[in-house]
């Protein structure tokens, strides 16, 4: 038997227009003791049908609502949303290997992160109700992909808000000595048991194409690199000289194979250091640059980091623009979701208007399309990527 939530008056409006999240205050009532991660129902304040989700009385998300439909929450479910889901990456990445293909909610599987590293899958197991269902979903990735491994990154903070422990560890098979993968044509070694994310940046890879158009002949500086996939992708689209600074000595050490695994190591040098710092460095040595890319993990994971975040990202971005000669670019990202677009594009005019610079907004981006957003749930469009050329 399948319990039901009921909603108060007047909070199901944004649910029926397709958000998949039911917050704890908008519930008439709940028992505690209801174990996480359960499947339940969920009604309106007239007991009419609006969905069918997992249940955790621990977080403020208290439904994540996998169906609008009173279908089995089964293993031929779980198997249907997967494989429509790598139906998408096969259709819109037909000759890739590596990519993201369970992007929780946009694939309408909220919780649940997998990417596939050629013949390797990396998972995040993010929620209890996905928690639940993880042997079920590894067999059905076993019997899809038949990798070699299979390892769960279940390291987000997130995790602790619905009651569950930090980890990581092989859920199946066995790891290669060395994971290199292919992606745009350039091989990338990467960790996927330590690296940031899941090991690999995919939501950057149709953005690193935009190079092409502009860093042939030019000096390209890549703040906060990490394996050097901007770095790489300039060097191949004919850049004179990459530099690529990242403060993770790993990191750098991993960007310097990987450009010679490309053979692109007479083009890029690779520093350990504090970007903030080496910027301000950089400015007062006089140093100038054509193209560069401003690529920060996320400064706001959190609303109340908001104010301190949008003060970082000005900062790094002020010295960027006095770094580009006249009508030089910068390519500047930021992945918090919290930093809405509107606030970034507010803090790149703040940052240009105090150096008395001009700007033009060449193209505003976001994550490549196998990270895919849907209409009604604004949280599933984070990443932001601005190209600008400085006049």
């Amino acid at each position: 038997m399948i319990q039901t939530i009921r909603l108060k008056k007047n909070e199901e409006k944004r649910i029926l227009n397709g958000h998949p999240w039911v917050f704890s205050n908008e519930i008439e009532n709940f028992s505690s003791q209801i174990e996480p991660g359960i499947i339940v129902d969920i009604e309106d304040y007239k007991g009419r049908f609006i969905g069918r989700g997992y249940f955790n009385p621990r977080s403020l998300i208290s439904v994540r609502i996998l169906t609008r439909e009173k279908e089995e929450i089964d293993t031929a479910f779980f198997k249907k949303k997967i494989q429509a889901a790598y139906e998408h990456r096969k259709e819109i990445f037909p000759s890739e290997k590596a990519y993201r293909i369970v992007y929780s909610e946009g694939d309408f599987l909220p919780g649940l992160i997998a990417d596939k590293y050629e013949n390797v899958i990396v998972i995040q197991s993010l929620t209890a109700g996905i928690e639940k269902q993880l042997d079920n979903i590894c067999n059905i990735l076993i019997e899809e992909f038949k990798p070699e491994a299979i390892v769960a990154r279940n390291d987000a903070g997130i995790r602790e808000l619905e009651g569950l422990q930090l980890e990581t560890k092989i859920l199946y098979g066995k790891l290669p000595d060395e994971l290199v993968i292919e992606r745009n044509g350039l091989k990338f070694k990467v960790d996927i048991l330590s690296g940031q994310k899941t090991g690999f940046f995919f939501d950057q890879c149709e953005n690193y194409l935009r190079l092409a158009d502009i860093v042939k002949g030019k000096d390209v500086l890549d703040c906060f690199c990490y394996i050097g996939g901007w770095s790489l992708h300039a060097a191949r689209y004919g850049a004179k000289s990459v530099i690529g600074i990242d403060s993770s000595e790993k990191a750098v050490s991993t960007a310097k194979e990987n450009a010679l695994l490309n053979g692109l190591a007479d083009k890029c040098n690779f520093e350990i250091a504090d970007v903030f710092e080496r910027l301000r460095g950089l400015n007062k040595e006089g140093k100038k640059f054509d193209v560069i890319i401003l690529d920060p993990p996320a400064f706001a994971k959190s609303r109340a980091k908001i104010a301190s975040a949008i003060k970082g990202y000005k900062e790094i971005n002020l010295q960027a623009m006095q770094l580009l000669r006249p009508g030089g670019y910068l390519i500047t990202c930021s992945c918090s979701y919290n930093v809405s677009r509107e606030q970034f594009l507010d803090m790149l005019i703040n940052a240009a208007v105090d150096i008395k610079k001009d700007a033009r907004l060449i193209e505003f981006r976001a994550q490549a399309r196998d990270h895919p957003m849907l209409l009604a749930v604004k949280e599933t469009a984070y990443l932001k990527c601005a190209i600008l050329q400085m006049l």
